[in-house]
């Protein structure tokens, strides 16, 4: 029962945060992080990172799957899991760009607020979208339901994120790409350096009279919770990558400069003490 408990503690947490990371997802619309994260996305889903892997040609040639599709002409037929989604980001760009989605999410205010964006930003495109409450850690979906896998930030916050990985290779067709965007964010609470580093951050905000990130949340309450989470004190993205070849997956490679892309330079002042990381999973 504690890890319901700290579940439902959780979901409680990110229910309160629904109108301020909405604003930030609306930033982003409004910024280059939209086109930056929409290349992003896209160049993971056809394969033109990582497709000159004989390996993993092979494994997109036994499946039906996306890699010898031609983007243009059959994004309609892509069939793209967010888990994880918030107010909606991920999956209003690539509705927006002609992508159909379905996005799991467990708190239901974010849920709601997702489907408001979506009306709010893209208009009839919002019918390319599926929202649907779900647990990441027990997806509701048969075995090798999507080609493609795609979450922000919520690994680190799961209480039993191997078992997530699991669900969502199991989900994942085979040939299909899991691509995760996290960073250690909360590794302060354990190690003196990031400590010092994440309030290094925090003047150099100030210095840049920018928006504390860190600030406009209930940070006492988030790091309650982060104390609770394995993913705060562990060393990323070494454990996805051990994680993941524990659970057989066929190749992955980690991007540990994807920051540089994704980011506004408000965003990298910060968070430059935990930079975002890419691990991208082909099963």
């Amino acid at each position: 029962m504690q890890v319901d408990k700290l579940l439902d503690e959780i979901e409680s947490y990110w229910s309160t945060r629904t109108e301020g990371y909405s604003e930030v997802n609306e930033k982003e619309l409004k910024g280059m992080q939209k086109k930056a994260w929409l290349e992003t996305l896209e160049s993971g889903f056809w394969g033109k990172r990582s497709g000159k892997n004989q390996d993993v040609e092979e494994g997109f040639a036994e499946t039906e799957s996306f890699g010898n599709r031609n983007p243009d002409e059959e994004k309609e037929q892509l069939k793209i899991l967010d888990i994880g989604t918030g107010p909606g980001f991920f999956p209003m760009i690539l509705a927006e760009a002609g992508y159909y989605v379905t996005a799991v999410d467990y708190t239901p205010g974010m849920l709601e607020k997702a489907a408001e964006n979506a009306a709010k930003f893209i208009g009839e495109k919002k019918n390319h979208i599926e929202f649907k409450r779900m647990d990441a850690q027990a997806l509701e979906f048969e075995d090798e339901s999507f080609d493609v896998i795609i979450s922000r930030n919520l690994t680190w916050n799961l209480p039993h994120p191997e078992i997530a990985y699991k669900e969502w290779l199991r989900v994942l067709k085979k040939g299909g790409k899991l691509l995760n965007f996290d960073a250690n964010w909360y590794g302060y609470l354990y190690d003196d350096e990031k400590r010092e580093a994440y309030e290094n951050d925090r003047k150099n905000v100030e210095k840049g009279s920018l928006e504390d990130h860190y600030l406009c949340t209930d940070i006492d309450r988030m790091e309650k919770i982060a104390l609770q989470v394995p993913l705060s004190e562990t060393k990323r993205p070494g454990w996805d990558v051990k994680v993941l070849e524990e659970l057989g997956a066929k190749k992955i490679e980690v991007d540990e400069t994807i920051w540089q892309k994704v980011w506004s330079e408000e965003e990298k002042l910060n968070y430059g003490s935990t930079p975002m990381f890419m691990v991208e999973v082909t099963k």
